[in-house]
């Protein structure tokens, strides 16, 4: 795991202070992405710079050092993240007519040299890893820019005063002098609606994410004549596709009994794992206790024979904390245990680093224990496996059950029926709701953490005027609903969300939404939390259950082996009964969360306010001020949680604060 930034001058010649000072400064941006080493390369007649910081995990030796040309002098490489099967690549490559030889054991050497014998395709189409990197190609004057499958490793690109640059953060692009900064409004508007800014944006204007399974081929005279102007995405070729795999799945289903299907899972997961362990530097695993996590370590434990280092936080609130469930987990399988019991102090003192972390606005309230189970476990070790995935592969989140059980007892209602029951149940006082019966309560509590039942209800409200499933599931998943508190709301550029027959093939609504989320929340949402946490600590995590096999492998799964009685991720499950009992891991669904809802009225209510300030919204010129000042009144006396579209205003706002 690493970081790297690099640039191109489109101009007639290098910068002024030279490509050397100018790429080392964007690289010491990312430090924390690599504490180990750092270098740079640099070709000043054709303007091309490269630079890369290290975290050594393979190949603690010199020869892993980047950037790293190729023994034929061809390619210059800065790569970040790891290539799992970069043994079996080797030998594959020794069995063929390629006549060279190593200068050491890492990964980076392998990929290089198997591009520069197989090509960039051919060589992404056989690795089996979490990466992102840039190439150089400098005989014929290309570059590549490319990303793994699932889009575990960020990289971004863009286009500035004279240059072209790219790099694994925003803020190693902020250091080139070429920077520009200007906040996209679209993208503000996805952001100010889902928490994240989906790819292929970025929160600035011309700036872009590349795409997962992905990567971009472009000439040095391409991007000289493409530099002025509107800048768009680049044009990008798949060697995977999230799409094609999906289809492909749900196409040809797999036939066999649930216990075939049981055992060739839990084959497929233990081979995932048993890569994932390979490392030279101490390597752990996070534990909260839930079934992802649980069955990722369980598989690591059957294949170790010491005690696997195992890591969770606590928290005194016993809504939210899962300790004790992954402290019991942790005895019966025999890890080597470590757990930390965090005040809120210690969690409110990581929200003013938020935005440095962070580097782009994110509103995801568990990037906080995120950050500090990192930080934990960066104590103890540098690689940890973690359970990111099973909930969009394998059918578990409550709105999967929420949304699919909404529109088959509301959808067939008129439209104007469902909007006036929308308006009905947002007048009702949430005093008298919430003094309501006791049935009702119980229900509304099977869709997620127990909470007040006004606030459930007023989230029903949001997103019953829905027209169709699909607009269902877009509301559900959307903080302000249709009326974004936006000077320009921007609300014609939506992504992925908005691309027509995007859930064309998929024969069931749940299927669709566990699409939808394999395309934008998991990696716009859940892996850049995670990725950001750790490599602020120097940590590097792998997420097994992201292997692509095993993804191609759960589109296979029927739905009804994935959701029973209301259940999700069942035959994930019944791998785990193999190694760990059901009473240990059985309970309602809680996820990695803080009570934001209760902090914003109480400790940290002086901030909130302050960055909620009228005259502060209306000054940035981005901001209408009214709709947020009344939640932030209501928020504030108890009349309705509005916790999650007021802590996504709060995290834009500190953001902007922060910025230089």
């Amino acid at each position: 795991m690493c970081g790297f930034a690099g640039f191109i001058e489109l101009g007639t010649g290098p910068v002024g202070r030279g490509l050397g000072p100018v790429v080392q400064g964007l690289t010491d941006k990312l430090l924390h992405r690599g504490p180990d080493d750092g270098g740079h390369w640099v070709d000043p007649d054709q303007g091309v710079a490269l630079g890369h910081r290290r975290l050594a995990i393979i190949d603690l030796s010199q020869e892993g050092h980047q950037p790293m040309v190729s023994r034929c002098g061809r390619y210059v490489l800065v790569f970040n993240g790891e290539i799992y099967n970069f043994q079996g690549l080797r030998q594959r490559l020794e069995a063929t007519s390629w006549d060279g030889g190593w200068r050491g054991a890492s990964d980076t050497e392998v990929l290089l040299e198997a591009i520069a014998f197989w090509g960039v395709e051919e060589t992404l189409k056989q690795s089996i890893g979490m990466f992102a990197f840039a190439l150089w190609d400098r005989q014929r004057r290309l570059l590549y820019l490319g990303r793994d499958r699932l889009g575990e490793k960020p990289l971004y690109y863009g286009w500035g005063k004279g240059a072209f640059f790219f790099g694994s953060e925003l803020k190693a692009l902020g250091a080139h002098p070429g920077w520009r900064g200007d906040i996209s409004p679209g993208a503000l508007a996805l952001f100010v609606r889902f928490n994240y800014v989906p790819a292929p944006y970025s929160i600035y204007e011309g700036v872009f994410k590349l795409s997962p399974g992905a990567f971009a081929c472009v000439s040095l005279e391409w991007l000289r004549d493409n530099g002025g102007g509107q800048p768009t995405p680049l044009p990008e070729k798949s060697y995977w596709s999230a799409r094609t795999a999906a289809l492909a799945g749900v196409g040809s289903p797999f036939a066999g009994t649930a216990k075939e299907a049981t055992a060739a899972l839990d084959s497929l997961l233990r081979d995932a794992v048993r890569q994932q362990m390979v490392a030279d530097v101490p390597l752990g695993a996070f534990l909260s206790g839930g079934i992802d996590s649980s069955t990722i370590v369980a598989l690591m434990q059957a294949q170790s024979s010491l005690p696997v280092r195992t890591f969770t936080i606590g928290v005194d609130r016993e809504d939210y904390n899962e300790a004790r469930h992954a402290r019991a987990v942790a005895q019966h399988l025999g890890t080597q245990h470590t757990e930390l019991y965090v005040t809120p102090e210690d969690a409110l003192a990581v929200i003013p680093d938020l935005p440095e972390l962070y580097d782009e606005p994110f509103a995801d309230p568990s990037q906080v224990p995120t950050f500090l189970v990192s930080k934990l476990t960066r104590r103890h070790v540098t690689v940890s496996l973690s359970g990111d995935g099973g909930d969009e592969l394998f059918g578990g989140y409550n709105r999967y059950f929420l949304a699919t059980s909404i529109w088959k007892r509301c959808g067939w209602l008129p439209p104007k029926l469902r909007q006036c029951l929308a308006s009905g149940l947002t007048s009702l006082p949430a005093s008298f709701v919430d003094r309501g019966p006791g049935w009702l309560s119980a229900q509304a509590g099977k869709f997620g953490r127990a909470g007040r039942l006004s606030d459930k209800l007023n989230k029903l409200a949001a997103i019953l005027p829905a027209s169709s499933p699909e607009e269902l599931y877009l509301n559900l998943s959307s903080n302000w609903g249709g009326d974004l508190p936006l000077v320009d709301p921007a609300q014609g550029r939506l992504s992925i969300f908005s691309e027509p027959g995007w859930g064309e093939g998929f024969s069931s609504f749940p299927e669709k939404m566990m699409y939808l989320d394999m395309l934008s929340y998991l990696p716009d949402d859940i892996l850049v939390k995670v990725d950001r946490a750790a490599m602020s600590v120097s940590l590097e995590t792998r997420v097994p259950l992201l292997d692509h096999r095993v993804c191609e492998f759960a589109w296979k799964i029927p739905l009804h082996m994935k959701i029973r009685n209301g259940q999700g991720k069942w035959l994930l499950r019944q791998v785990l009964y193999r190694y760990v009992p059901a009473e240990l891991v059985e309970r309602p669904k809680r996820g990695f969360d803080i009570p934001i809802d209760a902090w914003i009225r109480g400790p940290l209510r002086e901030w909130a306010e302050a960055l909620l300030d009228e005259r502060r919204l209306r000054d940035g010129g981005l901001f209408e001020p009214a709709p947020i000042r009344r939640r932030w009144a209501e928020h504030l006396t108890g009349k309705s949680n509005w916790q999650a579209s007021l802590w996504n205003v709060l995290m834009f706002q500190s953001w902007l604060e922060a910025r230089p």
